[in-house]
């Protein structure tokens, strides 16, 4: 049961890092900071803080979350690389969550409403997936490109950087809103999430780990060989 547990949540794949600590009790502690770079430096710092502040040591978490992407590949990376060491070191489980769903969890949506979490992925795209009002995923998370979108039916809450992007494109063709939940994921949704998925499923194993959650293959492109090494 969610009451009984305590889970140290993570994100880093967007442009900011964060670090939150959810109690047995529901009470929590984090941190948030925007940036667009550095996150390897700050989220081990972060990390120690709101541990400290709460007053749980490391061994006493019952579980790690983390987002997996999509997001950056440098800052996904970094999430990741940090959770399955700590979780490997404390002997923890550790919970992947997507980022679209750390984006969607605190939209407050109306009855009806189909939450619309996106970001922007420049170059025309979007990052995206929806969920019903309750948070309920409808769609997948996916790479799709602004011209021509297609979203489920219903009246639309728009979260996320790419939320006036969509709302844009969908003009007065359909009835839309823009969310006043934050732009970027938070580590306590993660954490939120991950007791929910735990509640619901039971803790995964030790030994299972996340894997990153990339949607857009990397810019940077390794030199093709001409021949054999010299």
């Amino acid at each position: 049961m969610t009451a009984s547990l305590t889970i140290l949540g993570l994100d880093t794949a967007q442009p900011a890092c964060s670090a939150a600590l959810l109690r047995a009790d529901g009470s929590a502690v984090f941190r948030f900071e925007p940036m667009s770079k550095g996150h390897a430096e700050a989220l081990t710092p972060m990390t120690q803080e709101v541990l400290a502040e709460a007053g749980i040591p490391a061994k006493a978490l019952d579980a790690i979350a983390v987002t997996i992407g999509p997001g950056t590949f440098t800052g996904t990376r970094v999430g990741l690389s940090f959770a399955r060491a700590l979780g490997l070191a404390l002997g923890k489980p550790v919970i992947g969550v997507t980022t679209l769903e750390a984006l969607a969890e605190p939209v407050r949506a109306e009855e009806g409403e189909i939450i619309v979490a996106a970001f922007d992925a420049r170059r025309g795209e979007i990052y995206l997936q929806c969920f019903t009002y309750e948070g309920a995923a409808i769609t997948a998370p996916a790479l799709v490109p602004l011209a021509g979108l297609e979203l489920p039916a219903g009246k639309l809450c728009l979260a996320g950087t790419g939320a006036k992007l969509v709302g844009e494109v969908t003009g007065e063709a359909r009835i839309w809103r823009l969310s006043d939940a934050p732009e970027l994921p938070h580590a306590l949704s993660v954490a939120r999430l991950a007791a929910r998925r735990i509640e619901n499923e039971g803790l995964p194993p030790v030994e299972d780990r996340p894997l990153p959650l990339y949607l857009r293959a990397p810019d940077a492109k390794l030199p093709q060989s001409g021949g054999a090494l010299r």
